[in-house]
């Protein structure tokens, strides 16, 4: 499969050889996903350092980026394992070496099922139930394939997503489990960031309190199979709280906390820069920490036309960015021969995007030429980087070192 994408890649008319090109030259075709790899590594350094000062593992959520390369590069640093959204998704990841894997969903469907089914023997593999119906098909379908499932009880809230609501929803299904033949309960899942609005925090406190009490009962009902025992939270908002309350309780040795942070490795120049400033002004172990995430991905495209004087066409659209949480921001701008880009004056300004297209307002005399190039960041990097085959990787100077495939 690796060869089939470098194959693919290699004989693209889009790209050149690594070491051979520069985005600046404009050696690459554009709209390229430019992927800065210090900035990334410093990413993957600064998350590794929280979790293991926190004292929990980190199963880093591969959907953000669905790139084998950057998959590796957080594994060799220290994660636990990788958590997935879909079983394909699973599937990539087991195909690229991947050995622990939490399927952040429930499973559901007898295809989806096969293609976990395809990897269990390859890798430790957890997925989420919160019903005794899921319960029941999986328990049947694994039995006919003489395998065992390792299950997590999802613990959700009211006029939340999925998720058990209530203990005694939790406690049912969980007997259920120790009834099936072919199903393990190996603990607990929980998700807080479908908890928005007013006084989040708290209610995200309160949530977390009652899942670490929640696994706390299921152990002592010896309702939790032998070995480790499970206990997952936290996307990029708040993995802080996640970790700082499923330590604070005493919870027998073999409980293993894990955060399952994704957008951090991108980080982006929108929401998720605003909930990590939010983090360390309220976090003192992220404060003295070293170093800070930074937006490591941006989309550099060219002025395509300036048909008007406050007016700039970008060929680049909803094909190559994602606009669900704010329309990109205009970074960097570049000319051929100068010696090195320049800030973009905060008044450019995207007011649209079409297909391939962007709507860029600019100040009349604003010295942009057709041509120019111009980077853009974005919120949200999940939606950006699912738009990309590749990731063009390059060093501090914008020389392209790789090409990254992406496995979406």
């Amino acid at each position: 499969m690796i060869k089939d994408w470098d194959k693919g890649i290699a004989a693209s008319p889009s790209l050149i050889p690594p070491g051979a090109a520069n985005i600046l030259r404009g050696d690459v075709s554009l709209p390229a996903a430019v992927l800065e790899l210090s900035a990334l590594d410093g990413n993957i350094r600064w998350m590794q350092k929280f979790a293991d000062t926190a004292g929990v593992k980190l199963a880093p959520h591969g959907k953000t980026t669905m790139c084998p390369k950057i998959f590796e590069r957080q594994m060799r640093r220290g994660a636990w394992g990788m958590t997935l959204a879909t079983a394909p998704q699973a599937a990539a990841a087991a195909a690229h070496g991947v050995k622990r894997i939490i399927l952040a969903n429930q499973l559901v469907g007898s295809r989806n099922m096969e293609l976990v089914d395809g990897i269990l023997d390859s890798t430790t593999f957890y997925c989420l139930v919160d019903s005794v119906d899921n319960l029941e098909t999986l328990d049947r379908f694994f039995a006919a394939r003489k395998r065992r499932l390792n299950v997590l009880i999802e613990v959700g809230t009211e006029q939340g997503r999925t998720g058990c609501r209530n203990l005694d929803q939790v406690l049912e299904l969980a007997n259920a489990i120790s009834g099936a033949a072919n199903v393990n309960l190996a603990g607990v899942e929980v998700y807080e960031g479908v908890i928005q609005g007013n006084d989040t925090e708290n209610r995200i406190l309160r949530l977390l309190e009652r899942v670490v009490r929640t696994t706390g009962k299921l152990i002592e009902n010896d309702l939790v199979h032998d070995g480790e025992v499970i206990l997952t939270g936290a996307g990029s908002a708040w993995y802080d709280l996640v970790a700082g309350k499923f330590l604070a309780h005493e919870l027998p040795d073999n409980v293993v906390p894990i955060i399952r942070p994704g957008s951090y490795v991108i980080h982006d120049a929108g929401m998720y820069r605003d909930f990590q400033n939010n983090l360390v002004r309220r976090c003192e172990a992220a404060q003295a920490m070293a170093g800070e995430l930074r937006h490591c991905m941006e989309v550099w495209a060219y002025v395509q036309s300036i048909p008007e004087d406050d007016l700039a066409i970008i060929a680049m659209g909803k094909r190559d960015v994602g606009f669900s949480d704010g329309l990109p921001r205009p970074s960097l701008h570049y000319r051929q021969g100068w010696t090195a880009p320049v800030t973009a004056p905060a008044s450019w300004t995207v007011t649209g995007l079409m297909d391939q297209h962007a709507f860029m307002r600019i100040d009349e005399h604003a010295g942009l030429a057709i041509g120019d190039m111009v980077s853009f960041g974005f919120s949200h990097p999940c939606l950006t980087c699912d738009k990309w085959r590749y990731f063009c990787v390059v060093d501090e100077d914008f020389a392209v070192l790789d090409h990254w495939p992406t496995v979406f």
